[in-house]
């Protein structure tokens, strides 16, 4: 059996020192700075952010560095290390769907600022990325991409950067997603990798936008948390994400109501709804109800009771909402047979990382477990990835 393999997290300082050499030998000179924000795992409350739910993500030791230099003719030159690719095009072009791939993530930031009258028509940019968050794995590389670009522009304008100063960098990132990548994310990823503190959770409204930072300390309980990255393809472009959201559009539109928040009796409106309209909502109905309780658990300090409401929510994400997948199911139930007091499969699905909630003496069995599941059923080679609550976007 092939040995389980953990994906370490680099210094940050090494990430950018990558970052900085590759601008410097495409662009000549140094950046005018270096900015760094984090992938994230969602402890709970997967698809409900669009849904004007509750969600509990917190930031990872994974990071995307981006260094950048402001240029005067409105022109957007990006390389990345992942592709060995570049996009050069100018800002005033940039429309849905132009520029396609990465280049979407920092263009349509620049675009979405442009738009709101935070970046003036003639600045442009040279960026450099280099990225440490597994692309495909659903842990917001994405997200840690738009945020770090979107918090560099703000400091090189001279922008606030403090929490209500980010407000909208957040938007203009979430813009960029939906819109000009062509991704019906909601702004779950976006908000943490901008306000994300150490050693906490975020326990994010996202009806309204407010949030307040829970602790979360896995090894005070004896536990970790493990990231399974089932290294099984995640795309959210391929038209399921979108699928879904618009059933919980839908589902809200028979019901007469602005969001499934606003629902006052979930079995009641479940019960009035049809095929498939029924299932997304009763997971997104019941998935807020497990934040409330995740987040009630640990703010009375009692991590070790949380792995039920972790089952919970992969079985509704499996059966209620259908975007689990084989190698997201193999893992799931590998880590419950060899010990996990609990897991589930965390981001968009159809794909990507499932988490595990694990006795500090039962992390061995259960990475070996899931590892020779999978390879028993001939599916990818998972890799692991520490979870420790980590900080969010910054200049370096």
């Amino acid at each position: 059996m092939t040995a389980a393999r953990w994906v370490v997290p680099a210094e940050e300082r090494t990430v950018a020192d990558t970052a900085e050499a590759l601008f410097r030998s495409t662009f000549g000179g140094a950046a005018d700075g270096v900015w760094a924000a984090p992938g994230r795992v969602n402890l709970i409350g997967e698809h409900v952010d669009y849904a004007g739910g509750l969600v509990l993500p917190f930031a990872l030791p994974y990071v995307t560095v981006v260094a950048v230099r402001v240029r005067d003719d409105g022109i957007l030159h990006a390389v990345s290390t992942h592709t060995g690719e570049s996009w050069r095009g100018a800002l005033a072009d940039v429309a849905p769907g132009h520029p396609s791939g990465w280049a979407a993530y920092v263009a349509g930031v620049a675009w979405a600022l442009r738009r709101s009258g935070l970046l003036t028509a003639g600045t442009g940019f040279e960026v450099a990325v280099h990225s440490t968050v597994p692309v495909g794995s659903g842990l917001s590389s994405s997200a840690a991409l738009e945020c770090a670009f979107a918090l560099a522009v703000a400091d090189l304008a001279g922008l606030p950067t403090d929490e209500s100063g980010r407000r909208p960098l957040i938007d203009a990132s979430i813009r960029a997603e939906n819109e000009i990548a062509g991704a019906s994310t909601g702004g779950m990823d976006q908000s943490v990798a901008m306000l994300a503190r150490p050693g906490h959770a975020l326990l994010l409204d996202c009806r309204d936008g407010a949030s307040r930072h829970v602790p979360l300390d896995f090894r005070s309980a004896g536990a970790r948390l493990v990231v399974v990255d089932t290294n099984a393809p995640h795309r959210l472009v391929d038209g399921q994400y979108g699928n879904r959201r618009a059933a919980v559009e839908k589902a809200c539109a028979d019901l007469g109501v602005a969001t499934l928040r606003d629902v006052a009796d979930a079995d009641a409106a479940v019960a009035a709804l049809s095929s498939p309209a029924a299932q997304r909502a009763r997971h997104v109905l019941g998935e807020i109800g497990r934040v409330r309780e995740v987040a009630d658990l640990l703010d009375r300090g009692r991590i070790a009771d949380l792995g039920d409401a972790l089952n919970r929510s992969h079985a509704s994400l499996r059966d209620d909402y259908e975007v689990s997948s084989v190698e997201l199911d193999s893992a799931v139930d590998a880590a419950v047979e060899a010990g996990a007091w609990g897991a589930r499969m965390t981001g968009g699905g159809f794909g990507g990382s499932a988490i595990a909630l694990v006795p500090l003496d039962r992390v061995d069995a259960v990475t070996e477990n899931i590892v020779r599941r999978a390879e028993s059923a001939s599916l990818p080679t998972p890799q692991f990835l520490s979870a420790e609550p980590s900080g969010s976007a910054h200049r370096l």
